[in-house]
């Protein structure tokens, strides 16, 4: 994080940017209110911290002109004694506070580190708000060449431009919620807005007032705030009777093509039992007027190699450090693996593996080992021709050794100890591209 210093005093801006840059910030300082302003635009890394008493612009109207075009920017007031009442005035507005000459050179370091901190969340909160709202961005999280997330993608696309309601079905960990994040986004609502609620966080009472009212706070009820965009109730098989039947009348009460489009997601029912068997028919009939079914990780084929490659790469640059190298023997294992978790359990085992990996001990193995103990089974009884698990091995020892050269032929050809004409042959058979690692 950046800490912007504003002053008109040459002697203070120094002295305050020397400080916090001892203090381990990266400072930039500015003689005035108009210089700052058109160096710090919306969406800033840092916090400003600006005196009051300035020529031309003073630190209250910057504050203002700031708060204007980005109010979560932390803004610190540098004031005179006899300005304090007016300081007050000023966080009214929006500032993050204010410090009274002469003031504490450690006060100024640890607000600057609680603004940074509060910046940082903020700015994550909006990159990942902007992620969830950009199709293309959501698409490519979909990973996966199988037919079963081919076909995944395609009906995304598909019913993502149909304004009936959607059940979203399928085992815990496959990536349901996403799948309802990319359903808004690549449709025609995806400016509008998307509220999301869990049916089993709350009681009958409270989760009965904050769909439909009279919700906590004065706040709409999330039925008006999702108005024109959509509501998606996660855990739809937790909605007690009473408000299923409130949501079946809320359903039935709207336009056709609805104000409000419903995505359900179910993320467990007990065995033997079907959505349809938890939900009053009329309100399963209405909400599965289409239905998306995630498929397990097991289900997936070479996927599992792929995504697996893909989250121990993402956490090796993480933990600075190299990520673990797949024997032929693991790989088989990856692909065997019953991963009752889904993708959220091959998640927790990449990263598990790269902080091995980092240490110099432990296998991908024995990762599966401890993970499936007291689920079942390591080995899944679904067998598969030899073949698969070998061109599957094949496809994943290619894509890492093109990653890792970043996409440099001749070396990929010396250390596989591949002619050019085979390796292209495979690369074609696999569907992989060089552009893609350059």
């Amino acid at each position: 994080m950046k800490i912007a210093i504003v002053d008109d005093e040459q002697d203070m801006r120094q002295s305050i940017s020397q400080w916090l840059a001892l203090s381990g910030f990266e400072t930039e300082t500015y003689a005035s209110g108009e210089d700052a302003l058109k160096a710090i635009g919306p969406d800033f890394p840092g916090v400003v911290v600006t005196d009051v008493k300035m020529p031309g612009m003073d630190g209250v109207t910057l504050l203002k002109r700031l708060m204007a075009q980005d109010s979560g920017l932390p803004v610190i007031l540098i004031t005179g004694h006899g300005d304090v009442p007016m300081a007050v005035e000023a966080m009214r507005i929006g500032a993050y506070d204010f410090l009274e000459k002469p003031f504490n050179p450690d006060r100024m370091t640890d607000l600057a580190k609680r603004a940074s901190n509060q910046r940082r969340l903020t700015l994550d909160n909006r990159a990942l708000r902007r992620e969830l709202s950009d199709g293309k961005v959501l698409m490519k999280k979909l990973i996966g060449s199988s037919p079963e997330m081919e076909r995944l993608r395609e009906d995304i696309l598909d019913l993502g431009q149909a304004d009936s309601h959607v059940l979203i079905d399928g085992e815990t960990g496959t990536g349901k919620t996403l799948v309802a994040h990319a359903l808004h986004a690549v449709g025609p609502r995806a400016t509008k807005k998307f509220v999301n609620v869990s049916c089993s966080a709350f009681g009958e009472e409270e989760l009965g007032a904050r769909l439909f009212g009279p919700a906590p706070d004065d706040a709409l009820p999330l039925v008006e705030e999702a108005r024109g965009g959509t509501l998606c109730l996660e855990d739809i098989e937790a909605l007690p009777n009473a408000l299923q039947s409130r949501l079946l009348t809320f359903i039935n009460d709207q336009e056709t093509p609805p104000q409000t489009r419903i995505i359900a997601i179910c993320n467990q029912h007990a065995q033997g039992q079907t959505l349809e068997d938890v939900l009053r028919p009329d309100l399963f009939f209405r909400l599965s007027a289409m239905t998306i079914l995630c498929p397990p990780l097991r289900a997936r084929g070479e996927d599992i190699l792929t995504l697996f490659n893909r989250m121990s790469e993402q956490f090796a640059e993480e933990y600075g450090c190299d990520a673990p190298q797949v024997t032929a023997q693991e790989a088989a294992q990856l692909l065997q693996a019953p991963w009752p978790g889904n993708v959220r359990q091959l998640v927790n085992i990449a990263e598990r593996a790269v902080l091995q990996n980092r240490r110099g001990s432990g296998s991908i193995t024995s990762l599966l080992m401890a993970d499936n103990e007291a689920t079942g089974p390591t080995i899944s009884t679904e067998g598969k021709p030899l073949k698969e698990y070998v061109e599957a091995f094949e496809r994943m020892l290619i894509d890492n050794t093109m990653r890792r050269h970043k996409g440099s032929i001749a070396a990929v050809m010396e250390e596989l100890c591949l002619p050019r004409r085979t390796l292209n042959e495979k690369m074609a058979k696999y569907g992989l591209s060089r552009s893609d690692y350059l």
